[in-house]
């Protein structure tokens, strides 16, 4: 748990930073969960009044960057008070990006409420309640300073990974099977991969957790040991299928276009 300062006013503007931070959260929260009802209940007038959201966690961004800064030329902080500042200027960063991946989720939502369901979104719902959670997981840690809730997070990342896998192979599959199935299935992939990266960016998150209470960086360590693996002398066994990564190529393969996506 932080510790508590003999200074009142210090204080209260380190609690005021982990207040407007789980506020940047939840908002980012409210943002995936309605998009998807919007898109379950095929609501595009809900989907349109989500896309506002985005414009409190932009605010919120500004006011957490102003104050992290005053708290650095004011306070002066050392050793974990440090850490947790100038991680909190980065961890509002991965928040912003994440409302931003929100209002992508909303225009692409939109654009299918347009257009008979493909298939049931199942799949895609619950991916989007793991990213939730993680989320979630990553703030408490964050603000509770629990290295292994953090790390728990960041392990939970390949199950999003999992699901995106899944939902790609089979909206390609339809995709296949009839043209006419390619701008929704198109659409739906383009969810799921947004929905991914705010996995991401939770595990981001996540990783400054560890880094903040241990001082041990583990970004990129994943990925980096997957690459190593892969870099042994092939067996007798059959290669194994891409891994989820290279799927956004082999759809515009099939598709020949981009879909269209602001920034995140």
């Amino acid at each position: 748990m932080p510790r508590t300062h003999t200074d009142r006013l210090y204080e209260g503007e380190l609690r005021k930073i982990r207040e407007m931070l789980l506020m940047m959260g939840a908002k980012v929260e409210e943002m995936l969960s309605h998009a998807m009802r919007a898109l379950i209940e095929r609501d595009t007038e809900l989907a349109e009044r989500t896309l506002y959201i985005d414009r409190q966690i932009n605010r919120l961004e500004l006011e957490v960057d102003d104050l992290c800064l005053r708290v650095l030329a004011r306070r002066q902080p050392v050793a974990s008070d440090l850490r947790f500042v100038t991680m909190a200027l980065k961890v509002v960063t991965d928040l912003e990006r994440m409302g931003d991946l929100g209002v992508n989720i909303c225009e692409r939502v939109i654009e299918l409420n347009e257009e008979p369901p493909l298939k049931p979104y199942v799949e895609v719902v619950n991916m989007a309640e793991t990213a939730q959670e993680m989320l979630r997981e990553a703030l408490d840690a964050f603000v509770a300073g629990d290295a292994e809730r953090a790390q728990a997070v960041v392990e939970r990342d390949s199950k999003v990974d999992a699901y995106y896998g899944a939902i790609f192979r089979e909206l390609l599959t339809y995709m296949m099977e009839n043209p006419r199935n390619i701008f929704r299935a198109t659409r739906v992939q383009s969810i799921a991969k947004y929905i991914e990266r705010i996995a991401d960016h939770a595990t981001n998150l996540a990783e400054m957790v560890v880094f903040m209470v241990r001082g041990k960086d583990i970004r990129h360590l994943g990925k980096l040991e997957r690459r190593v693996a892969s870099s042994k002398p092939p067996g007798p066994s059959r290669p194994s299928p891409p891994p989820p990564e290279d799927s956004d190529a082999s759809l515009r393969d099939v598709v020949g276009s981009r879909t269209p996506s602001r920034r995140g």
